[in-house]
């Protein structure tokens, strides 16, 4: 079907007008074609040039091109919108029609040429062999559509990706709207196309081939006991994964994270499809938010203690000698171990 939205500016009032006009046209090219022989005579001069599949009498060139072109525009038309209405009930290979369907258009201007030269008795088939070699002299000049389009291939053929993933292609992230015969169309949470040719698409992480992992991470205020807080956590994680659909696996408990400024960060992950994935960690954080309220856990927030400073005790000499004997031995046990972060895999 053709979805037509309602005009906002001339432009648009301009093209609707152009595609009620074309529409027209085409219908009525059709009726003269089909049911051009009782309107007008089987041995008409007009009908025998408007019929392209009549090879009789001597056709009116100007006649038979208009024809032409009337009839593979058309063709090219509907097939283009009826391979693109059967892919989007094709997970797997509506790639591959919607990748055909960006070839007619250019399939359709080839066969038009052809046949237009035909209409001037050109000799076509002439043309056809000569046109290895103009080809290459072409090929030559456009290696890098020819990289585009062999990629493209690559990429609907190898199934590295399909229409409606998710991929992250030099940080863009965004859902993969079309793949063209040059160009692959991708579009962020924002409605922000990027359009990126084929042979760029070098290094990509494909988001939706696996179920991704949603994080969260909450708080807890140094006074609560953590093995209350653990016991809560556990009486509660089914009643998580039942109030969020969208959890495939887990959500799963890791334990404690960080040992923050304020409280103690407990970290919790949940598999699920990756265009799921930021809503299931604000849901996460939600039920975790209601269970801890229900349970009477606190959640830190950022407050000021004014105390009287402490009084630290002394140490002794042989507090001292212990302490830096202990040191020692724990640098000498973990002298292999690697400290610094660049240095850890």
């Amino acid at each position: 079907m053709i979805k037509i939205e309602k005009p906002k500016t001339v432009p648009d009032w301009i093209d609707i007008i152009f595609k009620i006009f074309m529409l027209a046209i085409s219908i009525v090219y059709f009726v003269f074609l089909f049911a051009g022989g009782q309107i007008f005579g089987a041995n008409s001069e007009f009908y025998l040039s408007l019929n392209i599949f009549s090879g009789v009498g001597n056709p009116n060139i100007a006649i038979r091109i208009v024809s032409y072109f009337l009839f593979i525009l058309v063709v090219c038309f509907i097939g283009n919108r009826v391979l693109r209405f059967i892919s989007k009930f094709l997970k797997k290979g509506g790639a591959i029609l919607n990748l055909l369907a960006s070839l007619i258009k250019y399939v359709g201007a080839i066969v038009f040429i052809f046949l237009v030269l035909d209409a001037f008795h050109v000799d076509t088939v002439t043309i056809l062999v000569s046109a290895g070699v103009v080809s290459l002299v072409i090929g030559l000049g456009a290696q890098s559509l020819i990289s585009d389009v062999i990629a493209g291939l690559f990429i609907v053929f190898e199934e590295i990706f399909e229409i409606g993933d998710i991929i992250v292609v030099d940080g863009f992230r965004g859902t993969v709207k079309e793949i063209g015969i040059r160009t692959t169309q991708i579009v962020d949470w924002g409605g922000n196309i990027k359009v990126i040719n084929n042979s760029d698409l070098r290094s990509l992480v494909n988001m939706t081939a696996q179920t991704s992992t949603a994080v969260a991470v909450v708080d807890i205020e140094y006074g609560e006991s953590l093995e209350r807080v653990e016991n809560v956590i556990k009486a509660n994680l089914e009643r998580m994964k039942k109030n969020i659909p969208s959890i495939i696996e887990g959500p799963y408990y890791l334990g404690v994270s960080e040992l923050g400024a304020s409280g103690v960060s407990l970290k919790f992950i949940a598999q699920c499809k990756e265009a799921n994935r930021f809503q299931t960690e604000r849901d996460m954080l939600r039920e975790l938010k209601l269970i801890f309220d229900e349970n009477d856990v606190g959640i830190p927030f950022n407050q000021v203690t004014i105390n009287q400073p402490k009084e630290f005790k002394t140490v002794t000499k042989k507090e001292k000698a212990i302490a830096s004997e202990f040191v020692k031995e724990q640098q000498e046990q973990a002298k292999d171990i690697p400290t610094d972060n660049n240095e850890i895999q």
